[in-house]
């Protein structure tokens, strides 16, 4: 199966929305002094662009022909989001109870890496694999920049996974254009 056969447009439109709502997100997550500052908001603003396009790509692709709905998919895709959620601010407040917040954003991001995992399936996307890996691996650099230097973990995993999560976005819509 390549990969332009197993998600239809309105996937494709999906994924850029979440993951460009998301990326958002990520982007505020680092506090850092200008210029990364301005950079950061531009790649915010350009991840919610993305996320608005994906969004049209979702309202104009309703009804489309060739899209079946699957209740047991979207019940295991639940469960692995609320998974992912509960796992994070379990852990999020874990670390704060002990007093390391500041790795807060290594357990998220690697939480959030670890979750595309059991998406692969539900999503039959198997792009989710290398994005997982970089995600995670992400995490790991944030952890060890945090560790052996003065820089703070939430801007390398912050940086990191918005460009990551902004990255596969711009491809989605890419592969949805390709649909047509």
């Amino acid at each position: 199966m390549s990969e332009l056969e197993f998600q239809s447009r309105r996937q494709a439109g999906l994924a850029a929305l979440y993951l460009g709502v998301f990326a958002t997100i990520w982007f505020s997550v680092p506090a850092a002094e200008q210029p990364l500052r301005a950079l950061l908001v531009v790649a915010s603003g350009a991840a919610l662009v993305t996320a608005v396009i994906g969004a049209v790509v979702v309202a104009r692709s309703r009804g489309a022909g060739g899209v079946t709905h699957d209740p047991a998919a979207d019940r295991r895709y639940l469960l692995i989001v609320l998974a992912e959620f509960a796992a994070a601010g379990l852990g999020a407040v874990v670390l704060a109870l002990v007093g390391w917040s500041e790795f807060i954003p290594v357990l998220v991001g690697a939480v959030v890496g670890l979750h595309f995992f059991p998406l692969v399936p539900v999503l039959r996307d198997p792009l989710l694999w290398p994005l997982g890996v970089a995600v995670c691996a992400v995490a790991v650099a944030g952890l060890v920049t945090a560790l052996v230097s003065a820089v703070p973990a939430g801007l390398v995993v912050g940086t990191g996974t918005g460009l990551l999560l902004l990255a596969y976005a711009v491809q989605a819509l890419l592969r949805a254009a390709r649909k047509r």
